[in-house]
Formats: C-alpha cells, sequence, structure tokens
C-alpha cells in the first residue's frame, strides 16, 4: 500500500560512510523504489575515468535527465531512496527542487563518519571489488574537499548517523 505523501530518502555522506548500505535497508524497510547514481553512471559511461571534475558533469547531465522521472513517480505518492549523495548544497537544492515539485515528504540521512573510517571501509570496498568504481586514498580526498555538511537554513528534517548524540531533528 502506498503512502497518503510520497517521500524521498536523500542520503549525505563522505565516500564509503554507508550511504548505500544505509539506502538498502530504507528500500526493504519503506518498501521503496531505490535510484542509485554510482550505478547508473557507470553504466551509462563505463569509459569514464573518476576525477571529481568528470564525476560532476556527468552526475549534471544524469540529473537533469532523470529530473522528470523522478518527479512524476514522486507524484505518484511512491517512496524514493535517492542513492544520490547529498553532499553539497548545490546538489541538495536540487534534490529539494524534486520534493518541492512533487509535493514530497523529505528526509536527508546525514551519515557523519570521520574520515579514517571511511578510508578503513573504502580499502575494504576495493579489495572485495563489489562498487561501480575504484577509489584510491588521493582520489577520496579531492572528493571529501568538495563536501559541504548540511545547515540550518537550508531547510532540511536530518537523521544524523555517526556520532554519539545519536540526533534527529531539524538542521
Amino acid at each position: 500500500m502506498r503512502p497518503a505523501v510520497a517521500m524521498l530518502h536523500a542520503l549525505c555522506g563522505k565516500i564509503a560512510s554507508g550511504k548505500s548500505t544505509l539506502g538498502a535497508v530504507l528500500v526493504e524497510e519503506q518498501q521503496a523504489i531505490l535510484v542509485d547514481e554510482d550505478r547508473l553512471l557507470s553504466m551509462l559511461f563505463p569509459e569514464d575515468a573518476l576525477s571529481p571534475e568528470t564525476f560532476l558533469e556527468r552526475s549534471d547531465r544524469l540529473e537533469r535527465a532523470i529530473t522528470p522521472l523522478l518527479v512524476s513517480i514522486l507524484r505518484r505518492s511512491n517512496v524514493v531512496v535517492l542513492d544520490f549523495h547529498a553532499n553539497t548544497r548545490h546538489r541538495r537544492r536540487w534534490i529539494r527542487s524534486l520534493i518541492d515539485a512533487a509535493g514530497a515528504d523529505h528526509v536527508l540521512h546525514w551519515l557523519d563518519v570521520p574520515e579514517a573510517v571511511c578510508k578503513e571501509r573504502l580499502r575494504l570496498r576495493n579489495a572485495r571489488g563489489d562498487h561501480a568504481f575504484e577509489v584510491t586514498d588521493a582520489l577520496f580526498d579531492r572528493f571529501t574537499a568538495y563536501f559541504e555538511p548540511p545547515k540550518p537554513d537550508e531547510g532540511w528534517t536530518v537523521r544524523r548517523y555517526g556520532d554519539s548524540s545519536g540526533s534527529d531533528g531539524l538542521v
């Protein structure tokens, strides 16, 4: 049974913070539709080298292409887990535009995990070879330089993970 109001779950966190893992849990719990940026990009642009510049350009193209589809899905009162990084104000503005256009509710899941933990997880993920992209420590550092945690003036309902406060609320 679909909810009366659509819900979009957005994921914010550094590389290997656990966004995709949490997304998979939310998909099961919420019987949600998963939209996975890394999978889509790796399928659409398999020949591209992963650099922040290339990623941002390809990601922006993907945003433009799927915006009408996502709004349509949300307008039909579906639950969507958007496994697109919500790691910058720019990206979060785009996600908010989807929510606003569809009249959907939202939660921004912020995985506030220390960089050392992310890098350890990243090395394990790379060794397993089960992710769409292999990311070196140097590339992790380049991507992390773009990270902007959510701020109160953005108006998100945030569920924060990874620290001892266990805080939930409006950030």
